[in-house]
């Protein structure tokens, strides 16, 4: 009793036919979902940061901090 031979010829075609839009589907579905759930909010937290930050009033408290070298702190 001998097995059958498989089906070689056009596997890779057989194989992708099926697998191909899954992985399609799935690509769109993830990127959706991080989109969303990830990148929006993200974006939404950076707009609410800079609405109220003060750049200015920021620098001037680390120049009083010492954090920089090549600025004095307005006391000196």
């Amino acid at each position: 009793m001998a097995l059958p031979k498989p089906l070689m010829r056009g596997l890779l075609a057989r194989r992708l036919r099926f697998h191909l839009p899954i992985a399609c589907v799935l690509a769109v579905l993830v990127g959706t979902t991080f989109k969303f759930a990830v990148g929006e909010p993200r974006k939404q937290a950076y707009a609410d940061f800079y609405k109220k930050y003060d750049a200015v009033k920021d620098f001037n408290a680390m120049r009083e901090a010492g954090v920089f070298e090549s600025v004095r702190p307005s006391g000196e």
